[in-house]
């Protein structure tokens, strides 16, 4: 799997170190950068190491949102009340089943006191809701729903929308990743590109007290005296990796900058780490929300199997793991017009047909089948009910000829990468075990000392469920935590 061991070294190995460090952060994406600045904030002499030649990691191409709760002042602005409580139930909900509790609990204890820190680095927010359901808002606007007011959702903690949206032209994760690098550059601390991790040092003891880097074909050597941080990411790029621990995910186009090889999970697992729900993974289905939403997701039975104004990604979790993406739209042209052209993502109907019984045979499902569903549906939805999957009546209305359906395996093209070549693409959600300040943990659920952990590195809060704006947020809250933890390490 690996070209060169990634077996820890003996300290005693090394005879002399290229560099040193109170504290060394591997990996600069958003927890990367989150780590290191709390760690100099913290008294540390800090050092952040990246393979690639510049800072952004998955980061900087993400769509910029992240989750955050507990009365914000964006959330005031926009005329909502939050509290962590009902924060904390909503992930609990929809980030598990076996979310992280006590992660879970943390950050949205946290959340509001994290919004001020970003905030004071120069992470811009808009005081504006997008209130429609969407992969990413075609405005500037800075909050958007992500499926809180969705059934089952809403009888676990009281509504409010929390994906607060980094103000951006298009997707808002490079202006994060540029405030945040502004503010690496602007604390001095060194950051030295083009470095590749490859092993950790330890000592006699089982301390990581260092890693061996490659740099420019040679080996460069790294001493931390107080701790490692560990933010190189997930393995969502490594196929072998993906196909050992997480085979549903195989062979699906990747969400990542390309580097998330795992690479940094092997290291910390050779020196006894445990690891956690690596089957678990992100499904960003290729299909528009706000299409969805106005019609019907079937299966290739012709059947509904989720209620289509949840968060997205959880409709993406449970097409791939339960249906294998064998899932289509169905909608009528009503509702395909109602989505606005500039949130189609030129997303046009695949089948089109008078009668649902035509397009129902079009798509080779079994005769009466979608007709049937069609039937319930519209049969419901002339009363403004849902008793199926409850879905909000502001979405609800008979689907009247003529028909279309849309298969999400031939995917489409976001407006800023290009088409996905897929019915989805995905990213790993499992990784090392960790505390809530970033230790990293063996098998006997005991820290290893010196080894800290952030981002999707680790499995943090999530388990087999997923909202967009907890990989940012969980990734600079924790990285934050991580950062001063190892700092303060003696």
């Amino acid at each position: 799997m690996w070209k060169s061991s990634v077996k820890p070294v003996a300290a005693a190995e090394v005879r002399e170190f290229d560099h040193e460090a109170d504290v060394v952060v591997v990996g600069y994406g958003c927890a990367g950068a989150a780590a290191a600045l709390d760690a100099q904030a913290s008294g540390a002499d800090v050092v952040l190491l990246e393979r690639l030649s510049a800072g952004g990691g998955s980061a900087a191409l993400s769509g910029g949102e992240i989750y955050l709760g507990g009365g914000t002042p964006v959330q005031q602005a926009c005329g909502f009340d939050d509290s962590a409580d009902d924060m904390e139930q909503f992930l609990l909900a929809a980030l598990g089943p076996d979310a992280d509790a006590e992660k879970v609990a943390a950050y949205s204890r946290g959340s509001r006191e994290h919004f001020d820190w970003l905030v004071g680095h120069g992470v811009p927010f808009k005081e504006s809701l997008w209130d429609s359901p969407t992969w990413v808002p075609p405005t500037d606007d800075g909050l958007m729903w992500m499926g809180e007011a969705a059934h089952p959702f809403a009888a676990a903690a009281a509504p409010a929308p929390r994906g607060h949206r980094v103000t951006s032209d298009g997707f808002g994760g490079k202006v994060l990743m540029q405030v945040l690098g502004e503010a690496v550059a602007k604390a001095g601390i060194p950051v030295h590109t083009d470095t590749g991790a490859q092993r950790l040092v330890t000592d006699v003891d089982g301390r990581v007290v260092g890693l061996v880097a490659r740099r420019e074909g040679r080996d460069v050597t790294y001493r931390a005296r107080r701790g490692i941080v560990l933010t190189t990411g997930g393995f969502a790029d490594n196929a072998a990796m993906v196909a050992t621990h997480a085979p549903v995910l195989a062979g699906l186009p990747v969400n990542s900058d390309g580097g998330d090889d795992g690479r940094g999970i092997a290291m910390a697992q050779a020196a006894g780490a445990a690891v956690r729900n690596m089957a678990a993974g992100q499904v960003g289905i290729t299909l528009v929300p706000g299409m969805a939403v106005r019609g019907m997701v079937v299966d290739e039975r012709g059947q509904r199997f989720i209620n289509e104004d949840v968060y997205p990604g959880l409709i993406g979790q449970a097409a791939l793991f339960k249906h294998g993406l064998r899932v289509w739209v169905v909608l009528d042209e009503q509702a395909y017009e109602e989505v606005p052209e500039v949130e189609r993502w030129g997303v046009r109907p695949h089948h089109v047909a008078e009668t649902v019984a035509e397009l129902e045979a079009e798509i080779g499902m079994p005769d009466g089948a979608l007709q049937t569903s069609v039937a319930e549906y519209n049969r419901h939805a002339e009363r403004g009910a849902d008793p199926y999957f409850h879905k909000a009546e502001r979405w609800l209305r008979p689907l009247r000829a003529p028909f279309a359906a849309i298969d999400v395996r031939r995917g489409m093209s976001a407006p800023e990468y290009g088409d996905t070549g897929g019915g989805a693409e995905v990213f790993t959600l499992g990784g090392l075990r960790t505390t809530t300040d970033g230790a990293v943990l063996d098998h006997d659920g005991v820290a290893i000392p010196g080894l800290y952990a952030a981002g999707r590195a680790t499995s943090s809060m999530h388990a087999r469920g997923y909202i967009s704006g907890t990989s940012l947020g969980d990734g600079t809250y924790f990285g934050r935590r991580a950062g001063v933890a190892a700092a303060g390490l003696r």
